[in-house]
């Protein structure tokens, strides 16, 4: 088999992998990138970037930044990752781990992707408890009052986050919910700085949550795995000695990316 290698400015690059390779720089870059960048990147005359970049941006799987010029991953584009991670022998190994983190915690775990609007669950394992708080897979959750969406916003550069939070609306969905930007971003400043974010029913009522990171080999948040439970059996305080076990989870799943 070919060694398994970047292509420089230097290859020649097929036709047929252009595209492929243009949405594997702007999805591995993190932020928005330009056209220019990438036409730096991969030796691409600047035109037949933008002609691409227009194919990819009209098919859905990339999208336009807010300064209309550079590009980001679209719907379709994140979708393909979310089934990516979905494939079958790593979702199976997947769901292994969670299950063993799901038995020695007592409780449910899920496993949960940024998208557009808030995180996504990808995976879920039921804890065994008939008293349970039902959020299947594929729920949608905010990004400002559950934590995962708190650990998720604490990944991201100040200046996107400036631009994410203003644009958000920070609905207040229980007492607790955060919706004041600066008390948020304090909270955002702590748990950048602890590892790990927390839910005290600030999403639902009678639910608490703790989270960590799931990241990639560049020490950049994939996915979130967390554990959650009503009130009436875990208190939050009780969640977080769920840490340990939580956090070694967190790395085996790294492992499968």
């Amino acid at each position: 088999m070919p060694d398994d290698r970047a292509i420089t400015a230097k290859d020649h690059i097929p036709t047929n992998l252009r595209l492929l390779l243009i949405m594997e720089e702007v999805a591995k870059a993190g932020i928005p990138v330009a056209p220019s960048s990438i036409s730096d990147a991969l030796g691409l005359p600047k035109p037949t970037v933008h002609r691409l970049l227009a194919t990819a941006e009209e098919e859905g799987f990339l999208q336009r930044a807010v300064d209309g010029r550079s590009y980001g991953p679209g719907k379709r584009l994140r979708r393909l990752a979310a089934n990516t991670l979905s494939s079958q022998r790593i979702r199976t190994e997947r769901l292994l781990i969670m299950q063993a983190l799901a038995e020695e915690v007592g409780e449910t775990c899920n496993l949960a992707a940024p998208s557009r609007y808030g995180m996504v669950y990808l995976d879920r394992v039921e804890t065994h408890w008939p008293l349970r708080i039902q959020l299947p897979v594929g729920t949608q959750v905010p990004f400002h009052c559950t934590a995962s969406g708190k650990m998720y916003l604490s990944s991201l550069r100040t200046e996107k986050l400036q631009r994410l939070l203003g644009a958000l609306q920070l609905e207040k969905r229980t007492p607790q919910t955060l919706t004041d930007i600066e008390r948020l971003f304090d909270e955002l400043g702590a748990i950048r700085t602890r590892g790990y974010s927390t839910d005290n029913e600030e999403f639902m009522e009678g639910m608490c949550a703790v989270a960590v990171p799931i990241k990639d080999s560049e020490g950049r948040l994939l996915t979130t795995l967390s554990v959650h439970a009503p009130d009436q059996r875990r208190s939050l305080t009780s969640l977080l000695d769920t840490l340990e076990p939580l956090n070694t989870a967190a790395n085996k799943l790294a492992e499968l990316n």
